[in-house]
């Protein structure tokens, strides 16, 4: 009897087409932790071996893959010559990078600039200070809207119809014990992070991990993206969210007013929410 390679069918996998499949595969290739085996971007993405194999020789044909020892892969010299292409020309990461490198200076903790992509934040920009501990995410990293920070804040500044289109989905993960997976607990939370200007994420993508994020707008007053800084609880404790909470904030409406969005001037007491600092 002839062992499956994987989980799916060869007739579930017929129903996508030959350029979902390669997303599939690239996508898989540049998750954290590469080079990639065959197997191992097989069982990710759902595909066959001999279908991961073809889109992967192809690949590697036009510079986006590159074979590495054991059989394995990695992106590609001109995949991430594309991807940094891309950031550099980035108005948005060029307004970013400074003040993440200032929050991280003044917090102490690392401070990162992701963006929305379908129901996931996306990871792009992060600089971290010199310790021994590092946070798990890097760029690339990505994480479901409802788990973390700069999710929460974006959807935050979300239209209603949007964010209801996302919360009522019946498969909301909960990554751990603390996470908002609850459509009500969800929109108190949102609706939090709408009064403060920023979210709180208090160990609802990882245990003993709390971040802080504000969405970035641009000129139509959209979300683009979210700037957040997140430490171990016993570092960003409830005391240090209060004190840098306000400070992510005044980084996002920097980044925001770059960008041509209207928002309020820094140090002006907003009356909406309670005579706390704009």
């Amino acid at each position: 009897m002839v062992k499956a390679v994987n989980t799916r069918s060869v007739d579930q996998e017929l129903v996508k087409g030959p350029v979902d499949k390669a997303m599939e595969v690239l996508d898989a290739l540049v998750q954290p932790g590469g080079p990639h085996r065959l197997g191992e971007i097989a069982r990710r993405t759902g595909l066959t071996k001999p279908t991961v194999h073809r889109h992967l020789r192809t690949m590697a044909e036009y510079g986006f893959a590159e074979p590495a020892e054991g059989g394995s892969y990695r992106p590609g010299p001109r995949l991430l010559g594309l991807a940094a292409a891309a950031l550099s020309d980035s108005r948005v990461l060029e307004l970013t990078r400074p003040a993440l490198a200032d929050l991280r200076r003044r917090t102490g903790h690392v401070a990162f600039y992701a963006v929305r992509h379908a129901s996931d934040a996306v990871h792009l920009e992060q600089s971290e200070p010199a310790r021994e501990y590092r946070m798990g995410t890097r760029p690339g990293h990505r994480t479901p809207l409802h788990t973390c920070g700069v999710g929460l804040a974006m959807l935050s500044a979300l239209p209603t119809e949007e964010v209801a289109a996302l919360l009522d989905a019946p498969d909301l993960e909960a990554r751990t014990p603390n996470t908002p997976a609850d459509p009500a607990a969800l929109r108190a939370v949102l609706a939090r992070a709408a009064v403060c200007g920023y979210a709180v994420d208090d160990e609802y993508d990882e245990p003993d991990v709390r971040s802080v994020a504000a969405p970035v707008l641009d000129a139509e007053g959209r979300a683009v993206g979210a700037i957040g800084i997140a430490g171990l609880t016993f570092t960003l404790d409830p005391g240090s969210v209060e004190v840098f909470g306000p400070m992510v904030r005044a980084a996002a409406r920097t980044v925001s007013a770059g960008l041509g969005a209207r928002t309020p001037v820094l140090g002006v007491v907003d009356t909406v929410r309670g005579g706390e600092e704009a």
